[in-house]
C-alpha cells in the first residue's frame, strides 16, 4: 500500500458502478451498509428497503486481461419487512443497519443483518442438480396414480441451472429494548456481539431464544442519562475482550472473564479536550461513529465527525495518530447543525495490511491515510469519473482566499450527498464506496 496518495507507483481508478442513474432516488434504495466477506470473494451491501444485494467476484478472462475480475450480482434477497410493535405504537422500519459476514466453514456462506431490532442468520447456497424420477410424483409436481405405478424407480440427480437461495437459518429477537447499532461476530466463530443505545448482549449463533446481556448502562432514572452506546466490536483474535464508543467520545475496553456482567471497563480511552477549542458543538462533533480494530487486533480506529484517531491498545490517554477528515467544516458547524448533518454516522475501515484507513465525507469525496508516510488524498465517487480504467484524479476543498483552479470551495459542497459506507477488500486493493444508491468499487491501477 505504498501510495494512497497517488504517487507514481500506485494509483486508484473506477472499475464498477452499481446502481440506478435516476436524479430522483426512492428512499428504499439508499444502501444503508457495506461489507466484504473474509476472503473478498463476495461483496454484501443492505438497503433501506430491507434488501440484501450480495456481488461475487467474477475470475479475470483470457480474452480482455487487462479487466481484473469484476464484481456481479450473486444473489438478492429481502431480509427485513417493516414490522409494528401494538405494545408501544411504533414502527420497526426494514432498514439494513449492519451486516456481518461469517468465516466460511463449508460449501455454503452465512451472515447477519440487522435492522433497528431484528438480528437474522442468512444461509447462503448453491444448487446446480435437482432430483428426477421420483416415484409417487411426475416430473411436472403433480402425485401420481398409486394403482398405475407398475415398477420402482430410483431417482437421479441431474444437473440444472445454477441456483442460489438464501435461507434464514436462526432469527434473534426481543433482545433490545432500543435501536440496534452495531453486531460483531466473535473470533470463536460460534458467539457475537449486538449493541443498542444502552445495552450489550452476548449471543451464541445456535441459540436464538436467549442472550446474556454484558453492558448495560442505563441509569434507574432516564433523566440522568449522559451518554449512549454509538458502536462495539469484538477483538479480531481474543475471543474476551471488546470494546465500545460512546457520544461523549470515549471507548472502554472490557474483558468477559473479570466478570459476567462488564459494566466495570479493563481499559478507558479518552483524549483530553483542549479548552481553548470549545465551542457549542464540541460535544455534538466528539461523538464516535464508528469503532474498528486493526486485523493485527493492535491498534483500533474511531471516528467523529471530523476526524479519524487511530489508538494503541496498550496506551489510553491520548491517540497515536490523528487524522483530519474534514477541518474546513469546523468554521460551518451552525449551518450543520441547523440542516441535522451535525449527526451523520461516517465509518471508517482499515486496509488488507493496517497500513492505509479509509472514511467518508460529504460532496461524495471520501479520503485515504496511509500511516506509513503520512500521506492522504481526497477522492470522488462520481459517475463523471465512471469510464473504465479511468485514473481518479485527487480532489481539493479551498478553504478561503483565492481558489486555485481544480479546487472545490467549501460553500459549494453537496451536503446530501455524502459517502458514510465503505468497505476495503481484505487482501487486494479493491474498495467499495457506496454513495446513497449507488455503490462503486475503485481498485488500484497496475500499468
Amino acid at each position: 500500500m505504498a501510495g494512497v496518495a497517488g504517487g507514481n507507483d500506485f494509483q486508484w481508478c473506477f472499475s464498477q458502478v452499481k446502481g440506478a442513474i435516476d436524479e430522483d432516488v426512492a428512499e428504499a434504495d439508499i444502501i444503508s451498509t457495506v461489507e466484504f466477506n473474509y476472503s473478498g470473494e463476495l461483496l454484501a451491501t443492505g438497503d433501506k428497503g430491507g434488501r440484501v444485494v450480495i456481488f461475487q467476484h467474477e475470475q479475470e478472462s483470457k480474452n480482455r486481461p487487462h479487466l481484473r475480475g469484476e464484481y456481479n450480482v450473486y444473489s438478492t434477497f429481502q431480509s427485513h419487512e417493516p414490522e409494528f410493535d401494538y405494545l408501544k405504537s411504533l414502527e420497526i422500519e426494514e432498514k439494513i443497519n449492519k451486516i456481518r459476514w461469517l468465516p466460511q466453514q463449508n460449501a455454503a456462506h452465512f451472515l447477519l443483518s440487522t435492522n433497528d431490532k431484528t438480528i437474522k442468520l442468512w444461509k447462503i447456497s448453491e444448487r446446480d442438480k435437482r432430483a428426477e424420477g421420483y416415484n409417487l410424483k411426475d416430473e411436472d409436481g403433480r402425485v401420481r396414480d398409486p394403482f398405475r405405478i407398475t415398477s420402482l424407480r430410483v431417482p437421479v440427480l441431474m444437473p440444472m441451472d445454477l441456483m442460489v437461495e438464501a435461507s434464514p437459518r436462526r432469527i434473534f429477537a426481543n433482545a433490545h429494548t432500543y435501536h440496534i447499532n452495531s453486531i460483531s461476530v466473535n473470533s470463536d466463530h460460534e458467539t457475537y456481539l449486538s449493541a443498542d443505545d444502552l445495552r450489550i448482549n452476548l449471543w451464541h449463533l445456535e441459540i436464538t431464544d436467549r442472550s446474556f446481556n454484558i453492558v448495560d448502562i442505563k441509569p434507574a432514572n432516564m433523566e440522568e442519562l449522559t451518554e449512549v452506546i454509538t458502536a462495539a466490536e469484538c477483538h479480531p483474535h481474543q475471543c474476551n475482550v471488546f470494546v465500545y464508543s460512546s457520544s461523549k467520545g470515549t471507548i472502554r475496553l472490557c474483558d468477559m472473564r473479570e466478570a459476567a456482567l462488564c459494566d466495570r471497563h479493563s481499559k478507558f480511552f479518552e483524549e483530553p479536550e483542549d479548552p481553548s477549542s470549545r465551542s457549542f458543538f464540541s460535544e455534538i462533533i466528539s461523538s464516535i461513529s464508528d469503532v474498528k480494530f486493526s486485523h493485527s487486533g493492535r491498534y483500533m480506529m474511531t471516528r467523529d465527525y471530523l476526524s479519524v484517531k487511530v489508538w494503541d491498545l496498550n496506551m489510553e490517554n491520548r491517540p497515536v495518530e490523528t487524522y483530519q477528515v474534514h477541518e474546513y467544516l469546523r468554521s460551518k458547524l451552525c449551518s450543520l447543525y441547523e440542516n441535522d448533518c451535525i449527526f451523520d454516522k461516517f465509518e471508517c475501515c482499515w486496509n488488507g495490511s493496517d497500513s492505509a484507513i479509509m472514511t467518508g465525507s460529504y460532496n461524495n469525496f471520501f479520503r485515504m491515510f496511509d500511516r506509513n508516510t503520512r500521506r492522504d488524498i481526497t477522492l470522488e465517487a462520481s459517475r463523471e469519473s465512471s469510464k473504465p480504467r479511468a485514473t481518479l484524479k485527487p480532489r481539493k476543498v479551498s478553504t478561503g482566499g483565492k481558489r486555485k483552479k481544480d479546487e472545490i470551495s467549501v460553500d459549494s459542497l453537496d451536503f446530501n450527498k455524502k459517502i458514510l459506507h465503505t468497505a476495503w477488500h481484505p487482501k487486494d486493493n479493491v474498495i467499495a464506496v457506496a454513495a446513497t444508491n449507488n455503490l462503486y468499487i475503485f481498485q488500484d491501477k497496475i500499468n
